[in-house]
Parts: structure tokens; sequence; C-alpha cells
């Protein structure tokens, strides 16, 4: 599969050829982060806003060129960032080299799909104190990490979450979603980037890419646009603050 760069415009943007093996390190470098620092949020929807495919997850809406992105995006982070929906619903392929960082307030991950042999520190699972007893009891016997979030009444602030994860020394931070997730960080300013990819399909919007969280309007600034050749569109997206 064949990628190319049409955003900014430039003389250097020749087409990247996805067997070759150069091609890695060719998207490591269009992809870096601009800062230590950085919360990047990473989703595909389809061209009518849908998060989820024929199968109501975002693996029918994946190609080749949008998993290849998915893993430099994830390698460049330093914590993959997900909702505990998202776990039990995609049961999550975990990152190659950065740990896996499920939010959750009740506790409840009854059908992960986090395997027993995964190794100890690659799954983290950040919860108020008073559900910390609901993993324990519904993760089974997956090896995770508990790592209690400051919580009023079970409920914890986007900002205090990303404190935590800061204060492990997980500063670069690539939120997969769900939806919920995602527009949870955006409405409380925490956002950088935007990382979209955009599948070539109509379909029902049962799950909108942002989910129904309610959150005032942001300004975008395109910063890279890419193009498969297979009609996939893979944006970057800064967030004006």
């Amino acid at each position: 599969m064949i990628l190319t760069r049409v955003f900014p415009v430039s003389s250097e943007n020749t087409p990247i050829d996805l067997d070759d093996a150069s091609s890695r390190d060719q998207l490591l470098d269009l992809y870096r982060p601009p800062a230590e620092a950085w919360v990047r949020i990473n989703l595909i929807a389809s061209v009518s806003g849908n998060a989820g495919g024929s199968d109501g997850t975002s693996e029918t809406l994946s190609n080749p060129a949008d998993r290849r992105l998915l893993g430099v995006i994830r390698e460049l982070g330093d914590v993959v960032l997900i909702g505990a929906e998202s776990l039990r619903a995609e049961g999550y392929l975990l990152p190659r080299r950065s740990p896996l960082a499920v939010v959750t307030s009740s506790g409840d991950l009854t059908g992960h799909g986090v395997g027993d042999a995964v190794e100890s520190g690659r799954v983290i699972v950040l919860c108020p104190a008073e559900s910390a007893d609901r993993v324990r009891e519904t993760v089974g016997a997956a090896k995770v990490e508990i790592v209690i979030v400051p919580a009023t009444d079970g409920r914890f602030t986007m900002p205090d979450l990303l404190a935590v994860l800061h204060a492990r020394g997980l500063n670069s931070i690539v939120c997969e979603g769900g939806p919920g997730l995602a527009a949870q960080l955006i409405s409380a300013n925490l956002v950088d980037e935007l990382c979209l990819s955009t599948s070539p399909l109509l379909n029902g919007a049962h799950l909108p890419v942002f989910g129904k969280v309610q959150f005032d309007e942001k300004q975008l600034s395109l910063t890279q646009l890419m193009v498969d050749n297979a009609s996939g569109v893979y944006a970057r997206w800064g967030v004006i603050r």
C-alpha cells in the first residue's frame, strides 16, 4: 500500500511504499510529537462520522495503512490510554512497546480480553480507590497494575488522571478512545493534537466518533494530511488553545 503526504505541500512529498523497509522510519519522522509532554488522540471514523464498522468495532473501518500508522503513533507515545468500554468491546491488542493504561470509574473489567500471559507492568488500570476491589474481582488471572486516581464520590477529573500518568514519567500520551474518554479530554482542554483516520465508507452513525458528550467548540489547525491508494485519509489536527 502507498501513502502520500499532500499537505503541507513540499517537493519532498514522495509516495511512501509501506512494503519498503525504510517506510517505518519515514513515518516516525512525520508523526514525531513536537514536545516531550504531548496529548494525542488517535481515532478512526467513517466519512459519516461513525467510529464503528460493520461489526460495531473500529477494526472493520481499518486497513493496512491505518494499522501501520497506529503502530507508529503508539511507538512515539509513552503510554496508550483507553476507556474500559473499549477494552471490553474490542478485546484490545496490546501495544508492542508502550504500556496500556485503562481508565475505569466503576472498576468493572468484565470481558476484558487481557491474556493471562501478559507481562507484569504492561497493563495499568487507573481507577478511584473505592473501585480497586472491583477491578481485582473482574480482571481474573490477568496481571494488571492498579493505580489509584484521586476522586470525589467515585469520580475523578481528567487533569487528575493525567497528573497520575505524568508522575510515573508517562508524558507523551496517546488516547485511542473510546469516544466518551476522548471527548472528556477535549472538554478539559488537555488535548494537543487529534490524529483522525477517515475510512472511505458511509454508514449509519450509531457510534459517533466523540460519543454523545457535549463540549465547547474547539478551533483546529491542519498540520499534516496523508492519503493512501485505497482512498483512506489521515489527518493531523493541532488543537488551538
